[in-house]
């Protein structure tokens, strides 16, 4: 079978409704804040153990996994316990390095032009690694392809991307993502460590944020 095929994401629709939030428990303090459950968070794993086999059939004995916070922290821990269960029930094991790096592009629902990294810049120790990069959400790719060209200046040996989310938006950056859980409408989605203005991230599922919401956590530009 062909690989491009295998490693094809699951593609919601534009029409998908998502969950009536009836049907799943939630923090009960976000109960007007969002309007659906978009996708549960058992689906969200298996995905993500998917993804994990994928990754285990790509790279050699050892990677360095570049978490991308914040939004990326449970995929990328979810993702690499599901690379060591793996590993300890297969005769292959994985070697992983997680290291962090925190971005910072979106004020409010919208992505700002500017990247910021936060924190230490120096990923020298990222020289002649396989590195896997680990974000929850890619859209246009800007942050992503700014992400990439710095990580490139410190000489890794390989590079790939995992996206747990692609939004189908014009240009949308799928060519740089190398494992994608799921292709999703322009929604502007919260929950399992996404985040709006920092709430939303203790829900579990992936959740479309509501017009209440919105207003409630809106943050004020200072530009």
């Amino acid at each position: 079978m062909d690989d491009a095929v295998i490693k094809k994401p699951i593609v919601i629709p534009d029409d998908w409704p998502g969950y009536s939030l009836e049907l799943f428990s939630y923090p009960e303090h976000y109960h007007e804040d969002i309007d659906s459950v978009y996708i549960p968070h058992g689906v969200i794993m298996n995905r993500v153990e998917r993804l994990a086999r994928y990754v285990m059939d790509d790279f050699g004995d050892s990677i360095v996994v570049l978490c991308v916070l914040k939004g990326g922290y449970k995929f990328c821990v979810d993702l690499v316990e599901f690379i060591k269960v793996l590993g300890r029930n297969s005769n292959k094991y994985l070697e992983t390095r997680v290291e962090f790096i925190r971005l910072k592009s979106y004020l409010n629902d919208q992505s700002t032009e500017e990247l910021q990294i936060i924190g230490s810049r120096d990923l020298s120790f990222l020289r002649g690694k396989s590195v896997l990069i680990v974000e929850a959400i890619v859209d246009t790719g800007k942050t992503m392809k700014a992400l990439l060209k710095h990580v490139e200046t410190f000489e890794p040996k390989m590079v790939k991307v995992a996206g747990l989310l692609v939004k189908r938006v014009p240009n949308m950056a799928e060519d740089l993502t190398d494992y994608v859980g799921f292709e999703i409408p322009n929604h502007f989605v919260v929950g399992y460590a996404l985040d709006y203005n920092e709430y939303f991230r203790d829900l579990n599922h992936i959740c479309v944020i509501s017009k209440i919401g919105k207003m409630k956590y809106k943050e004020q530009s200072n530009g």
